[in-house]
């Protein structure tokens, strides 16, 4: 699903326009980054869980060259399903 896509049907859902649904789309993205920005936990009862998590530095390989090289250390985000979303998938 696209993100046009997702707009084009909670626009339907919801009875609001695309640009109403649009707007709400982007303002529920923004929130959830800005507060990964700030390290912050999201979570959605029932859905899943928003979270940053910490890689540490280490080695690695070039694939073409098999030279070695320096992964330096990172912050990347990451989700955790809820029980109701594992569950609605398995069925």
């Amino acid at each position: 699903m696209t993100k046009e896509e997702m707009i084009a049907m909670m626009s339907q859902k919801s009875g609001i326009s695309k640009r109403q649904a649009s707007d709400a789309l982007e303002a529920f993205m923004d929130g959830i980054t800005g507060n990964l920005k700030k390290g912050e936990r999201v979570s959605f009862s029932g859905f899943g869980t928003f979270s940053v998590s910490h890689r540490k530095a280490r080695q690695g390989r070039n694939p073409q060259t098999g030279a070695t090289i320096s992964i330096p250390a990172t912050r990347v985000p990451v989700f955790k399903a809820g029980k109701n979303l594992k569950e609605a998938i398995r069925k």
